[in-house]
């Protein structure tokens, strides 16, 4: 039988009304390698990608309450506080000859499942919606991917979904070196920053209808909380870049002017304890994995702003790194998670091994668990005083809390709670992901600055 589902006050759908199993194939085979050897993305594999500009006449901020029904913001706003999911690198694609199209989906889908089951467990009361990371597609992120890798798993996923883009997803290749086959950022734009809601042509007749943010950076203002998100361009093993880095990429610094203002405009109900402030982006600024670590210009970037604003966010939010690492950093004596989450279906991929166990201090930040490397997810909630992340794997259908922080933000100190060994069960036949691998915990190591390169 159809499930009634929610409607937002535009006229928004979200979850699928007619339930059905997860996939077990794609419908559209992803030519990944064929993409890796094209002779622009050859040429251009370590330069970064334009910016696309935010809509014209869009305001850089949008409102939660424009996406969500009456009912569930006078829920939040009676509860006093707010929950969400975030995570990143939910795409699935085939990583190697040693993997099935069919293990890919599960990976994604027993997180998909057990976010929806959150959902549908709790009601009015649970999350409020889902911030996704980057990477909603791999290995280029182009219109005929999205059924299989974003409107299927997310079918039953019934709140909006917002989303930063990841470096997978501003990727572009081509059959000559001088030009994309398809813009970078095309697909994202079409179905996360339309100029007005409605059926998306990638969806392959489910409901979901696109989301209407301003651009591929943007600050999302919720009751108790607001996320700022950047977009960290296209390098892949590389590091993350927002700027120009005084004229070492050709880009506007526009995400530099974008995230001082909102800074300055958040910091008088960050001050009055009306608000948490977020910063998400899909490249981490601290990372300790073995593939993808951190990123120093991208951090001095955000510590020029936050500096120059006089507001440091109370958490910071990434992907890229596919697994789960936390970071605790102190400036001036505030205590701030940086959070690393790009545990979300895509190729879990294990840290530098042979080294210590946390806790392990290098510099201002020290990482503070061993990393995990298993797909999983984090609900975050705030009623501006508090602000807990917790991070869940999901597994063989089983659904465990394996860490958990929570700051007061009146203080700027952190307390952390013990990880949780009580596993829950799915509901349902659906069959989840297979179990990733563990790793030691790594020293952090220094981040990376990104070798300096021009597109032609």
């Amino acid at each position: 039988m159809p499930v009634q589902r929610m409607t937002g006050p535009k006229g928004q759908f979200y979850a699928d009304p007619k339930p059905s199993p997860d996939e077990t194939s794609f419908r559209q085979d992803n030519n990944s390698s064929a993409y890796y050897n094209s002779p622009y993305y050859l040429l251009h594999k370590s330069q970064v990608q334009p910016i696309p500009q935010v809509r014209q006449n869009a305001a850089p901020n949008i409102a939660l309450a424009d996406y969500i029904p009456k009912d569930i913001a006078d829920a939040i706003n009676q509860a006093g506080k707010i929950s969400f999911h975030t995570v990143g690198d939910t795409g699935a694609a085939k990583v190697n000859r040693a993997q099935s199209a069919g293990t890919a989906i599960q990976h994604e889908a027993g997180v998909a499942d057990a976010m929806a089951a959150d959902v549908q467990a709790q009601g009015v009361n649970g999350p409020a919606f889902f911030f996704n990371l980057g990477d909603v597609i791999y290995n280029f992120g182009e219109g005929q991917y999205y059924y299989d890798q974003f409107y299927e798993p997310f079918r039953e996923y019934d709140r909006p979904i917002f989303s930063i883009p990841g470096n997978h997803d501003g990727m572009v290749f081509g059959s000559s070196s001088s030009a994309p086959q398809v813009p970078t950022l095309a697909a994202f734009l079409t179905n996360f920053c339309a100029p007005e809601p409605g059926p998306s042509p990638d969806a392959g007749g489910l409901v979901r209808s696109v989301m209407t943010q301003p651009g591929v950076y943007f600050t999302l203002d919720a009751p108790f909380v607001s996320i700022i998100g950047l977009y960290s361009n296209v390098l892949d093993s590389g590091a993350g870049v927002i700027s120009s880095q005084k004229g070492h990429f050709p880009l506007v610094d526009d995400q530099l002017t974008f995230l001082q203002s909102e800074l300055k405009r958040l910091k008088p109900d960050r001050d009055a304890g009306k608000r948490a402030v977020l910063l998400a982006l899909h490249h981490p600024p601290l990372s300790a994995d073995a593939r993808h670590g951190g990123s120093s210009g991208e951090l001095a970037d955000i510590d020029a702003c936050c500096k120059a604003a006089g507001l440091w966010p109370d958490a910071v939010l990434s992907g890229h790194a596919h697994l789960y690492q936390r970071f605790t950093r102190v400036i001036q004596g505030k205590e701030t998670p940086y959070v690393v989450a790009g545990s979300g279906g895509f190729s879990a991929t294990a840290p530098f091994g042979g080294l210590p166990n946390a806790p392990v201090k290098v510099g201002d930040h020290t990482l503070v668990v061993n990393p995990i490397v298993e797909f999983g997810y984090l609900t975050v909630t705030t009623d501006a005083k508090t602000l807990t992340i917790t991070f869940k794997t999901a597994t063989n259908q089983q659904v465990m809390q394996r860490d958990s922080v929570t700051v007061d933000l009146k203080s700027g100190k952190i307390t952390s709670d013990p990880a949780g060994i009580t596993p829950t069960t799915l509901p349902g036949p659906k069959k989840g992901p297979k179990k990733g691998k563990g790793g030691a915990a790594p020293v952090a190591p220094k981040p990376k600055t990104p070798k300096r390169g021009k597109k032609k």
